[in-house]
């Protein structure tokens, strides 16, 4: 059984609901097929499948935001095993021994990419929170390092009810 101070929960910050991305996306089409509507009418029909376009490449980018609300990342502790079981798509899990275990924050190959933090025993990693901001990133990897340890080093986890709980 793991008590909250060994269970992380991670999901992404989706401030955008289904129905205001539905407003959003009528508002703008209302504006851009206006004006393409207007250009049409002068004789400047070319406007309209340019607009049309942009508005279907506009549905598939909120589209493809919005489904980012269903990700999801749980990271539990035990004294022997760290399990990660994540959900994009299809949902799946990762066990690591917590013995061998290591944390990493991988710096980036280019100042436009962001950092990645990695979990990783055996020749296996798995890379996790893609979705949190650089600070939150660097945040849950030292809390994880608190309770994972380094390699070979196991430290005892914090008692249920702990005050350094991180949620």
């Amino acid at each position: 059984m793991f008590d909250a101070a060994n269970h992380i929960d991670l999901t992404p910050h989706c401030s955008l609901s289904v129905r205001g991305a539905v407003l959003f996306f009528g508002s703008v089409c209302l504006a851009t097929f206006g004006v393409a509507g207007v250009a049409t009418a002068l004789g400047f029909w070319p406007v309209l499948p340019f607009a049309g376009a942009e508005m279907l490449l506009l549905a598939w980018a909120l589209h493809s935001n919005m489904q980012r609300r269903f990700e999801r990342e749980t990271i539990d502790i035990s004294e022997a095993e760290v399990i990660i079981s994540y959900s994009r798509g299809q949902p799946a899990r990762v066990v690591f021994p917590r013995h061998w275990a290591r944390v990493k924050i991988r710096r980036p190959n280019s100042p436009l990419h962001r950092s990645q933090l990695v979990i990783e025993s055996h020749g296996r990693a798995y890379e996790g929170g893609k979705f949190l901001t650089e600070e939150e990133r660097r945040q849950l990897a030292a809390a994880l390092r608190l309770q994972i340890g380094g390699m070979n080093q196991s430290p005892a986890l914090p008692a249920a009810g702990s005050p350094d709980q991180f949620s």
